[in-house]
């Protein structure tokens, strides 16, 4: 129990750390921070991002989320590139170098060869006074009170709060270039994801599943339909195709429990008037959000005033989007 209710202090005691940090680089968004923004956008380069240790992951990391925001970019190993991988880097490029305490070896030779490049610099470091913040364009200061390792060694909160800037900058930068969620897309086309951001309604309508019956059709014909198309449900539309209602095969049984004169039921008698649409062009998710909003499982897909099909639940989970 002992052990249990230490486990948690610990927990605890480092997510406190890492917030209050990250809280605290509110205080640290200066002119340079605004000046990097403004560097990066007007940049006919790419974004070079470098470190070595616990700060080339984060690099990496933050490398990676500028890619898929709009803003190009690429990773630099602090130690490869004084063996050869500087020759990626080009003069308009912005190289942005993150070190918790700015004075590593490697940073140190580093430095001077980006400088001779004539690449603009940028420092991400908890340690304003280092060397390599003195030696950078812009300072973009993260620093820390502590790790939240208890011999203030492992770097923990250091490493949390670089990438937490490193997510500002992107973000600024996204919104700066006016990134929409078309553009997102174009970036994430694989897995749920991708989907939620390009699949629309109509890549998920069949051409070949269309139940319809009109309003005076009868009940034979309303069942026949909804069995034969095997989608759980028909529209009701008029003499221009119009959408009236909808019926379901959980109305069909509410029907057959109330009515003892089931020969004389039509199409009207049982449909749901005002069903819940959606166009066509609209996208799937938007689609599932209705759903799970009514607690329905189909919408009719409309093409303006005509009805252009169902789309299903059961369709979005064999898309991977529920």
């Amino acid at each position: 129990m002992n052990l249990a209710k230490n486990i948690r202090n610990t927990a605890t005691r480092v997510l406190q750390n890492e917030a209050e940090a990250i809280l605290n680089l509110v205080t640290y968004l200066d002119a340079d921070f605004e000046a990097c923004v403004g560097q990066i956008l007007e940049s006919k380069g790419r974004v070079v991002i470098t470190g070595i240790g616990k700060s080339a992951i984060i690099a990496n990391k933050i490398v990676a989320t500028l890619n898929s925001t709009g803003t190009p970019a690429l990773f630099m190993h602090a130690a490869d590139a004084i063996h050869g991988d500087l020759g990626m880097i080009q003069k308009e490029d912005v190289v942005i170098c993150i070190s918790k305490s700015g004075n590593t070896p490697e940073i140190k030779v580093l430095v001077p060869l980006l400088k001779k490049l004539g690449s603009v610099l940028v420092a991400l470091v908890s340690n304003t006074k280092s060397y390599l913040a003195e030696q950078a364009d812009f300072v973009l200061n993260a620093t820390i009170g502590e790790e939240a390792c208890p011999n203030n060694l492992a770097p923990t909160t250091s490493t949390t709060a670089h990438l937490a800037m490193g997510d500002a900058l992107a973000v600024c930068l996204l919104e700066a270039r006016g990134f929409t969620p078309e553009d997102f897309a174009k970036y994430h086309p694989g897995g749920s994801l991708g989907k939620q951001l390009y699949l629309r309604v109509s890549d998920l309508l069949s051409v070949d599943q269309l139940p319809k019956v009109k309003a005076d059709s009868g009940l034979a014909e309303v069942i026949l339909e909804i069995s034969g198309k095997r989608l759980g449900a028909t529209a009701v539309v008029d003499e221009k195709d119009c959408l009236l209602g909808i019926i379901t095969d959980g109305d069909l049984r509410r029907m057959l429990q109330k009515s003892l004169n089931i020969q004389s039921l039509k199409a009207s008698d049982i449909m749901t008037p005002n069903p819940k649409t959606i166009s066509k062009d609209e996208y799937a998710i938007r689609a599932l959000n209705l759903m799970r909003n009514y607690n329905i499982t189909q919408l009719v897909a409309m093409d303006g005033e005509k009805i252009a099909g169902f789309v299903h639940i059961h369709e979005l989970m064999k898309e991977g989007i529920v």
